[in-house]
């Protein structure tokens, strides 16, 4: 049972609002061109990019929740924060949610927008992958938020 019901909302608007801040103005060129990239030059870029949003979640949290009084656990935060920052990663190596997308029938919805192979057909955010890509995250969030939520009683 969550101790605050207020802490679940709170939570969410903030990791939510610092998710897009994060993974869209905090990430860095290099980091959204090498993350997906193979080997140790793909890992560590998308290790930096996850560092890098969870301390933007955490810069967005305190004062939202110093402001609110919203009630959280330190643990429970520090286990949604690692719960987000583990599936963030998991999904932006790429291979592996489009091999998720594949295994559940939606490969062809993943590759919605790819250019061509040789040609810039779709030099946009509008594709498949993206829309797949930031769902999984929102629900993470949720989770994350749920568990920093129902924490705040321990």
């Amino acid at each position: 049972m969550i101790a605050d019901p207020t802490a679940f909302a709170v939570v969410f608007v903030a990791l939510f609002a610092a998710h897009q801040v994060g993974d869209h103005w905090v990430q860095s060129s290099c980091q959204a061109t090498a993350k997906g990239g193979p080997g140790k030059a793909g890992r560590i870029a998308c290790a930096k990019h996850v560092l890098s949003l969870t301390v933007t979640k955490l810069l967005f949290l305190a004062p939202i929740l110093l402001l609110t009084g919203a009630s959280v656990h330190p643990l429970a935060l520090v286990i949604g924060l690692g719960a987000d920052a583990a599936s963030h990663y998991w999904a932006d190596r790429r291979t592996t949610l489009a091999a998720l997308a594949a295994r559940v029938g939606r490969g062809e919805f993943h590759r919605l927008g790819t250019p061509r192979p040789g040609h810039d057909d779709n030099p946009s955010l509008g594709t498949g992958a993206y829309a797949l890509d930031q769902s999984w995250h929102i629900g993470w969030l949720a989770a994350a938020s749920l568990i920093i939520a129902v924490g705040g009683g321990a």
